[in-house]
């Protein structure tokens, strides 16, 4: 018997029309929550994503600001421009798209953003007031996913969760997350030296991939029954798809949805999500600006 099929998309639509519906309620007030998204060079994955991006905040009845600056581009400039969009009163997130270019240090640019206006959850701050359970934005995807156990009612209290995959975007938070009381897994976190990996893998209630390589996790890897979220996004040559590659995430998703309860494809599973999430927590800061938080 096939896996349940996790509908990203059908959830992230959910969140999406929430969002839209605090939006209207602001916008009532005079208050329209903008974001502005920063693109450093035209990298086409980075382009893509800015553009769904901007669509789903028009699609909430919100702002943006679109600020697109050349490759070269020089730190201080962008730090400047960074500056200016923290005293921006209109401005109530920022993003600035990632990776950045090699001569760009990516932990100045994050720390420069004010964690009021820290959409993306990315800034020492707000990694602090996650780890310590604190109120403060959560991380687009790692959040994203939690609400996908939630919506499908995968059990979390006291299941083994093994996160596979350490990167400061989706396994190390992702990893703290689950472990917060209200979620209450026994999380291992596995990577590259990990030994054994597949033997992890097997004591899973729940697995989650993101590891960056294709394929990573096959049908033997899985125990039986286990709730599968495949974070991964990797790009494969494909001569007979129209744009020569396909999109494909780190699980053997073919092999393994027959062993697994629950499994999300790639793309429209975990992907969707992370939009959802970064609308909802562009109306969150503009509500905090109203309350005066």
């Amino acid at each position: 018997m096939s896996a349940q099929l996790i509908d990203g998309k059908l959830i992230a639509q959910k969140i999406r029309q929430d969002a839209a519906d605090r939006t209207q309620k602001l916008r009532a007030r005079g208050i329209q929550p903008c974001l502005a998204v920063v693109l450093v060079g035209e990298d086409p994955a980075s382009v893509s994503y800015v553009t769904a991006k901007e669509r789903a905040l028009e699609e909430a009845g919100m702002a943006s600001q679109d600020i697109r600056l050349p490759q070269e581009t020089s730190e201080i400039e962008l730090l400047t421009i960074i500056d200016k969009l923290n005293q921006d009163p209109q401005v109530h997130g920022i993003l600035v798209q990632l990776p950045l270019p090699k001569h760009i240090n990516e932990d100045r640019i994050i720390t420069a953003i004010e964690p009021a206006k820290d959409v993306d959850g990315f800034h020492p701050v707000s990694v602090g007031n996650m780890v310590l359970g604190r109120p403060g934005f959560l991380p687009c995807t790692p959040h994203g996913v939690l609400v996908l156990l939630r919506e499908l009612s995968i059990p979390t209290n006291g299941a083994h969760a093994v996160m596979v995959g350490r990167s400061n975007i989706v396994g190390k938070p992702l990893a703290n997350l689950l472990t917060r009381r209200d979620i209450n897994a026994t999380v291992t976190v596995c990577h590259t030296g990990t030994r054994d990996l597949a033997d992890h893998c097997r004591r899973a209630d729940i697995l989650i991939a993101a590891a960056g390589r294709p394929g990573l996790i096959t049908a033997d890897m899985v125990r039986p029954g286990a709730a599968v979220i495949d974070v991964g996004v990797n790009r494969v040559e494909d001569p007979a798809a129209k744009k020569g590659y396909r999109l494909v995430g780190d699980v053997d998703f073919e092999g393994v949805k027959e062993v697994a309860s629950f499994i999300t494809p790639v793309p429209g599973g975990v992907g969707p999500m992370t939009i959802a999430m970064l609308i909802q927590n562009v109306v969150q800061a503009a509500e905090h600006r109203l309350q005066g938080v």
